[in-house]
């Protein structure tokens, strides 16, 4: 995975769709999706790092951007 858009496909393999309308809640949501994918063992330790970082690097981004 490499990028947020890469996330959203993973996770629509699991039946896995997130819009709310506000970009850091999705952010939120999909990390917490990835947690779930990653203790029920359908998802590798490094690549649920990777994704981890990329969803906090974009999370941070949105962050500066308000302030």
């Amino acid at each position: 995975m490499k990028s947020i858009y890469d996330i959203q496909q993973f996770l629509k393999n699991y039946g896995t769709f997130i819009y709310t309308g506000d970009r850091r809640s999705d952010l939120m949501l999909m990390q917490d999706e990835l947690k779930e994918l990653f203790l029920a063992n359908l998802l590798d330790r490094k690549d649920f790092q990777v994704a981890t970082l990329i969803i906090k690097k974009e999370i941070s981004e949105i962050q500066k951007k308000t302030i």
